[in-house]
């Protein structure tokens, strides 16, 4: 059993390496060194999903749920792949802001705070692509927010969330995203913002615990998942 698997996992990773784009060729590997933690990952990642294999029995039909997660398991061997790959000579390193930019034109991201998207522009998204909620999407989530805050205020609050889905609505027509990005923090305001834009536009949210200090890598993995 256990080299049955092995030779399908093999059979996975011949799949998986080849080369995403057809113009690119592989070079003679040079010396390097294996970077066996990340191996060990992509094989952990490659199990994960041969499990599907089985589950999805006989017809391998995968309903949307499993396909993500199918998915998200075979990008990650991807990169991983073309990082140990790159390691050896074999290909060349992507510029992961250059990436990012272009994972990133896929999506429309909300975040709270403008030193946030600074940070997401830093890490290569295109600030067109961003949006700054600051206020939640509804004036009854500032209770859950600020309890305290006056009911007079949240006038003011219902006021900025109009501009806000109107930016929304703007960049969606403009840029017909794949879809749409929370991007937040793990604190009480995100949380908030994430709930709600789930429910409004099906939005889908990305916790960070300190977004400021996200890797390239990092956030480049949280984008292909």
């Amino acid at each position: 059993m256990e080299k049955f698997r092995l030779e399908q996992t093999q059979a996975l990773l011949e799949k998986a390496g080849k080369s995403r784009n057809p113009a690119v060729k592989f070079k003679t590997p040079k010396e390097g060194r294996i970077n066996s933690e990340l191996f060990g990952k992509t094989l952990n990642e490659l199990f994960e999903a041969e499990e599907f294999i089985y589950t999805s029995r006989p017809s391998h039909v995968l309903n949307a749920e499993d396909a993500q997660t199918f998915c998200s398991k075979i990008i990650a061997v991807r990169g991983n792949l073309d990082e140990m790959l790159a390691d050896f000579g074999v290909i060349e390193r992507e510029n992961r802001k250059d990436e990012i930019k272009k994972l990133s034109e896929n999506f429309l991201i909300i975040t709270t705070k403008s030193n946030f998207k600074k940070a997401l522009t830093k890490l290569g998204v295109d600030a067109q692509h961003i949006i700054v909620a600051g206020v939640p999407l509804e004036a009854e989530d500032m209770k859950l927010i600020n309890p305290k805050i006056p009911d007079a205020a949240l006038k003011g609050v219902g006021k900025k969330i109009e501009h806000v889905k109107n930016d929304i609505k703007r960049k969606t027509e403009q840029f017909n995203p794949t879809d749409i990005l929370v991007v937040v923090e793990m604190d009480r305001t995100g949380e908030v913002l994430g709930k709600r834009a789930h429910e409004i536009y099906g939005a889908k949210v990305i916790t960070m615990r300190n977004l400021k200090d996200v890797t390239a890598e990092e956030f480049r993995a949280k984008l292909s998942q």
